[in-house]
């Protein structure tokens, strides 16, 4: 049976819409899908269910890259650490794999980035994060001044997929309900997964992987959002692949080398990075390829060979804190490497663990003098944050900062204004931390 058939005719008008704004929205310029409307459609719920912070976050990300020389930020693995990037002006938030396995994970567990943890700890984050800068807006709204907008767009890190197609198309779900505006996909084996600067990656066939950016895209398109869906190649430095299947592989196997798992080895290196990169650029809203070394002249030969056949493709780096920065570049370098980078069109750069190196260090250089000094060492760190009120920090009023004055402004509101019981009224907070900010 034709699986048209069953269309209503509510739902062929649905389907013409959708095709219509495929062909004719500029958002979708260069995007190619291997599926119709039709199938969208017969896909979707009869109810539509809308998903706010996921297509707001998706429509402003998008925005953003295409507005901006180039978008900028870092890993984030927390609320907290995502309303001071938000406050501090940082325009998205980086959601890394790594940091979640590291610590942030569902099982309470301290893994490497190998796809250890259970796949739903990464959209549990992003809605942790949602949830805080939310709240951050609430206070503020509460107080009668709203300084910014505090739903800046999470970019999440969703590995290989955890697995085939469907995994991928559920776990596509899972991002968008908890409010992720951009999500990337890499071509490795999920069972095999490592974090792009270990070894032992195993790449699966290209073929495999455009199915799996176009399981995502069917997820968004059936959930009605324009997720950011970013591609991201590990073939500069994998040193195995799955399959010879595809043909578009076959010029970077070796021949009769196989290993003791079953796997083909492959020349790696940045002809194969470009390649994958050519064949998921149809597929893809924005590219990546994971690099070894932070060098602009890879960089510039990669975007080069990309715009040379998809002028208009945005491209992503990541700033990685796996590489010793000062080892390769001097300081005149790092200092223009955002720069340069957009200019290429590198419109998303992200330092993928710096929220993972900040808590680490500074706990440490804290709980390293409060060992040796005590309390000295503290308030130091207090006075810090005092100063640092003059340019917009919060929160050295902790209290405030997670939402006790919201509160009692529900209160006041339940009681109109008979409440005795209020946390803030009386708190030492307010005895001691509203002196005016110089």
């Amino acid at each position: 049976m034709d699986p048209l058939s069953v269309l209503t005719p509510e739902m062929r008008q649905e389907a013409e819409e959708l095709r219509r704004d495929w062909a004719t929205n500029p958002r979708w310029k260069g995007v190619k899908r291997d599926y119709r409307p039709e199938d969208v459609v017969r896909l979707r719920p009869s109810v539509k269910v809308e998903y706010t912070l996921a297509k707001r976050g998706a429509e402003k990300l998008w925005q953003l890259l295409h507005e901006r020389p180039y978008v900028h930020t870092f890993g984030a693995y927390t609320g907290a650490m995502a309303v001071e990037m938000a406050r501090a002006g940082l325009e998205a938030i980086y959601l890394s794999g790594w940091q979640v396995a590291a610590d942030a994970n569902l099982a309470w567990q301290t893994y490497p980035d190998q796809s250890l943890y259970p796949y739903n700890s990464v959209p549990q984050i992003v809605k942790r994060i949602n949830n805080a800068l939310m709240r951050a807006d609430m206070i503020e709204r509460s107080e009668g001044k709203v300084t910014q907008d505090w739903y800046v767009p999470i970019v999440a890190d969703a590995e290989a997929g955890f697995g085939g197609a469907l995994n991928v198309f559920e776990l596509t779900k899972a991002m968008i309900e908890a409010g992720a505006a951009g999500i990337h996909y890499e071509d490795q084996l999920a069972s095999e997964k490592k974090c792009g600067h270990l070894g032992g990656k195993v790449l699966v066939p290209t073929s495999q992987h455009i199915r799996t950016l176009q399981a995502a895209r069917l997820a968004a398109d059936i959930m009605g959002v324009p997720t950011v869906i970013i591609a991201r190649t590990d073939a500069e430095a994998a040193t195995l692949i799955t399959s010879d299947i595809d043909e578009r592989d076959r010029p970077f196997i070796l021949p009769g080398e196989r290993t003791p798992e079953g796997f083909y080895r492959v020349k790696n290196g940045l002809e194969a990075g470009i390649a994958r990169a050519l064949a998921y650029a149809p597929y893809a809203d924005v590219i990546w390829m994971e690099t070894s070394k932070p060098d602009l002249e890879e960089a510039r030969k990669f975007a080069e060979a990309v715009k040379k056949e998809f002028p208009d493709k945005l491209l992503a780096y990541n700033l990685s804190p796996s590489f010793n920065w000062k080892k390769f570049l001097d300081d005149e370098t790092i200092a223009k490497f955002n720069r340069e980078l957009g200019e290429m069109g590198y419109k998303f750069q992200f330092i993928t663990l710096a929220g993972w190196h900040t808590v680490n260090y500074y706990t440490w250089e804290l709980a390293k003098g409060y060992k040796a000094r005590g309390m000295p060492a503290f308030v130091e760190l207090q006075q810090k944050e005092f100063l640092a009120q003059a340019q917009g920090f919060t929160a050295v009023k902790h209290q405030r900062e997670v939402g006790a004055g919201y509160f009692d402004e529900v209160v006041l509101a339940l009681t109109q204004g008979e409440a005795s019981t209020l946390a803030l009224k009386g708190s030492t907070e307010e005895a001691q931390f509203n002196e005016p900010v110089h």
